[in-house]
């Protein structure tokens, strides 16, 4: 990967803080802050080799939607055993441009493709497994059905889809619970309040968590046969989607 810069952007108080984007300056800090911010991240990706060992299907695609620097993709190509192409998908060119430099390092470039298009216009056929990381909470609720539709019409019998994504609870108690312990994990990882308060303003109207029960019902109306939860940490949650 490329070097890490420190994630120091909401370091600084401003009256209000522009709302969030891909943009250059997120693009230059993007690997420390996922890593600082998404609580499990690490082992999210750790795991995904081996659900590709297991899924991944010779002479089909692999797609990662919103693929940001690679890491997905990386991840992805270390447990895969047969001849696939990774297909990686994203609609900021600062992003992409640090992704390619990424994978022309680690993986071979016959066996990967970048797209810079708005994942609601790709176009997904012959795929044994697709994932959106952290992804679907930047869409606007009322396309996310119909881009889970195209997305289990495109994959194959016995492919998969994961779909990693922080969450709401429908408990308010839990859900208040939930958002103090992630606040502390931030706080552990070098974040003021000050760095917590305005990004969660920057985010707002932005990220739009759901609950896992809205997650998996809409799996379900796209036509997934079955999903369930296979990591989880605080609220932030990977779940794993079954096409029969």
């Amino acid at each position: 990967m490329t070097q890490s810069v420190r994630d120091e952007l909401y370091s600084q108080e401003v009256a209000s803080p522009e709302k969030f984007k891909f943009d250059e300056s997120v693009a230059n800090v993007f690997e420390d802050m996922i890593q600082r911010s998404v609580p499990g991240y690490g082992m999210t990706l750790s795991l995904m080799p081996l659900i590709a060992k297991r899924y991944g299907q010779e002479n089909s695609k692999i797609y990662d939607l919103g693929c940001s620097l690679g890491a997905g993709m990386l991840a992805l190509h270390a447990g895969l055993l047969k001849e696939t192409k990774i297909i990686g998908v994203d609609n900021s060119q600062s992003m992409l441009d640090r992704c390619r430099q990424n994978l022309d390092q680690s993986m071979p470039k016959a066996t990967f493709e970048l797209l810079h298009e708005d994942i609601l216009e790709t176009a997904i056929s012959d795929a044994s497994l697709v994932v959106m990381n952290f992804t679907l909470q930047f869409i606007a609720k009322e396309k996310r059905s119909s881009l889970l539709r195209k997305i289990c019409d495109g994959i194959l019998p016995g492919g998969v889809f994961l779909l990693s994504e922080k969450i709401e609870f429908s408990d308010q108690c839990i859900q208040s619970e939930m958002i103090k312990l992630y606040h502390d994990f931030k706080k552990r990882q070098g974040y003021s309040e000050l760095e917590i308060s305005q990004k969660r303003d920057a985010l707002e109207d932005v990220l739009l968590p759901e609950s896992i029960e809205t997650h998996k019902q809409r799996l379900a109306e796209a036509g997934f046969a079955r999903s369930e939860t296979w990591l989880q940490c605080f609220n932030f949650v990977s779940l794993i989607a079954f096409r029969d």
